[in-house]
């Protein structure tokens, strides 16, 4: 009745390890990614309070605020590619071991699930990359307004 019980239980098993690898790697890059969102959201808010403040360097500010606000979008949309991707993976390996309860009816879905992970994956790298490059970027520029500051 169960073609698991006739096949080598162990196979399926290991073959549910990938995910459940693939799982914790992306459990890692959220971690990442929900900190980053964390110093982002804690930077607006500080820059928010100075320009509450009509600090001198308004217009400065005003920038600030938005690239922060780019770099919030674009580790929110990282966070969200990860979050399917886990999803993803989590029915990749529940798609595995019904599979083997089946006796493969389900065909390619499990192997569909991870790729649409690892694709998922491959998206929040991208978000991710795009995030890291605005932050060095607002970094500079913050650099450069103190640099200039303290010369004048």
């Amino acid at each position: 009745m169960f073609p698991l019980l006739d096949s080598a239980h162990h196979a399926i098993l290991t073959a549910m390890l990938a995910p459940a690898l693939l799982m914790t790697a992306t459990a890692s890059l959220l971690v990442s990614a929900n900190t980053r969102l964390a110093r982002v959201v804690d930077r607006l808010r500080a820059l928010i309070v100075e320009w509450a403040h009509d600090a001198p360097d308004r217009e400065h500010r005003d920038i600030q605020i938005t690239r922060h606000r780019q770099r919030a979008q674009w580790v929110l949309r990282a966070c969200q590619m990860l979050y399917m991707a886990m999803g993803s993976f989590v029915g990749t390996s529940l798609a595995l071991a019904v599979d083997a309860f089946m006796g493969s009816r389900l065909g390619l879905l499990p192997t569909l699930l991870a790729l649409l992970g690892v694709m998922f994956l491959l998206g929040a790298c991208f978000a991710m990359w795009r995030e890291v490059n605005l932050a060095v970027g607002s970094f500079d520029v913050e650099l450069d307004q103190e640099l200039a500051r303290r010369r004048n």
